[in-house]
């Protein structure tokens, strides 16, 4: 799915993890003029250059949802409408960041 989804991707670089650790899928990202930043496969002889700063930005958004996803009324969404939903988010946001 990863090669579909490229087509309507934005941005400057693409950041996954491991398992997306595949040269049609880096040369797709090529394709599309995004930086490929995927932590190589173990197994490989010869990985590719791994740029840190933004793999560990993948890693602070990663732990941002799990934090998020620790508030129930954002978890389950409680909420009928999209506007108290955002709000709900908006909250738990704050909460998070004034931690």
């Amino acid at each position: 799915m990863a090669e579909e989804l490229l087509v309507h991707a934005e941005g400057e670089a693409f950041i996954a993890d491991t398992g997306y650790d595949a040269e049609r899928i880096r040369s797709n990202v090529l394709n599309v003029e995004m930086k490929p930043v995927i932590h190589p496969h173990p197994g490989r002889k010869q990985p590719p250059p791994l740029d840190r700063t933004l793999y560990r930005l993948r890693y602070r958004v990663e732990c941002f949802f799990h934090d998020l996803k620790r508030f129930r009324a954002a978890a389950t969404r409680y909420d009928k409408t999209a506007t108290c939903y955002l709000a709900v988010l908006h909250v738990a946001s704050m909460l998070l960041w004034l931690r």
